[in-house]
């Protein structure tokens, strides 16, 4: 069974995040991105950035809780530090 998460961040520039996130992982792991929605790969799940209107939708997905809670700590660690500027911090929602 996939255990999901999720948050959303209101902010006017959703593809720069998204494309900083994916740009990041790159070098190390699978990942897919345009200014619409990205996909990071890790070993232990999946990231999903889906841009909106109005803002970024983050999603992670993992078949094990640890594995998820992991997930979430790396996601939203590089996050917040790309997202400084604006001062924005995940609130994750488990589904």
């Amino acid at each position: 069974m996939t255990l999901t998460s999720s948050a959303f961040v209101s902010t006017e520039t959703p593809a720069r995040y998204i494309s900083r996130l994916c740009k990041h992982f790159a070098h190390k792991i699978p990942v897919s991105y345009d200014e619409q929605q990205g996909r990071i790969e890790f070993e232990f799940g999946v990231a999903l950035l889906q841009a909106t209107e109005g803002g970024l939708q983050l999603s992670v997905q993992s078949e094990t809780e640890e594995h998820l809670e992991r997930l979430k700590g790396v996601v939203a660690s590089h996050f917040e530090r790309f997202a400084w500027q604006e001062e924005l911090t995940l609130e994750w929602s488990q589904q």
